[in-house]
């Protein structure tokens, strides 16, 4: 009986110093040792990966360079955006270029003129920033198919919407003489290059009349 109870005291005694010993590591050991222990390896293995991510990626920059500059030169063979910086140079692009397609449509002006023109504002919730401005002009059909052959077909790019072809009452009288039977008014527009900042909604300005293109009515 005495050599039982015995050891009934040892293996409590056991248990105790089990619980008393599990205790002063929770208290004692895992928050100033273990923990921090465990955080400075995650942080290592982060690094470590970190670096990896970052080795690769060097390795890869003469490859995506390659890339870079071949997709360049794709684009300088075939310029699809404006090559202006800004919305206002690009603006007056588009008024340079409607202005020598009219005239190589009409020399001189005598069956296609340009009554006038205006900017229109940046449109928004387009994943390129568009440049436009409204026209109008007085021609002749010929002559206003070649101009908008020429306007779509060029380069850059630009695109012709909201097409509006009335014939005219009256026949547009240009200095030389001719006349055009028909009054158009529709949008030119195209879109800056990626990267360029474009104005998020300006105001559209006063229209501007081109003097030979005769007046607006």
């Amino acid at each position: 009986m005495a050599s039982a109870l015995t050891d009934r005291e040892r293996w409590l005694a056991l248990g105790l110093l089990a619980a008393v010993l599990l205790l002063g590591y929770l208290v004692l050991v895992h928050p100033w040792w273990t923990q921090p222990m465990l955080e400075v390896n995650e942080r290592i293995q982060a690094l470590r990966e970190r670096e990896l991510r970052v080795r690769t990626q060097l390795q890869q920059a003469p490859a995506v360079e390659k890339q870079l500059a071949a997709a360049l030169a794709l684009q300088a063979q075939r310029p699809g955006f404006l090559g202006e910086a800004s919305t206002e140079l690009a603006t007056a692009g588009l008024v340079q270029r409607l202005e020598a397609v009219v005239k190589e449509a009409s020399p001189g002006n005598r069956s296609c003129g340009i009554a006038n023109q205006s900017p229109l504002p940046q449109a928004t919730g387009e994943r390129f920033a568009r440049v436009a401005v409204q026209v109008r002009l007085r021609c002749g059909t010929p002559e206003l198919a070649a101009v908008l052959h020429a306007l779509e077909s060029g380069s850059p790019r630009l695109f012709v919407d909201n097409l509006n072809i009335l014939s005219s009452n009256y026949a547009y009288m240009a200095p030389e003489g001719g006349t055009g039977g028909l009054d158009v008014t529709f949008d030119l527009y195209g879109y800056l290059k990626p990267g360029v900042v474009a104005p998020a909604a300006p105001a559209a300005p006063a229209a501007m009349t081109m003097p030979e293109g005769g007046d607006a009515p």
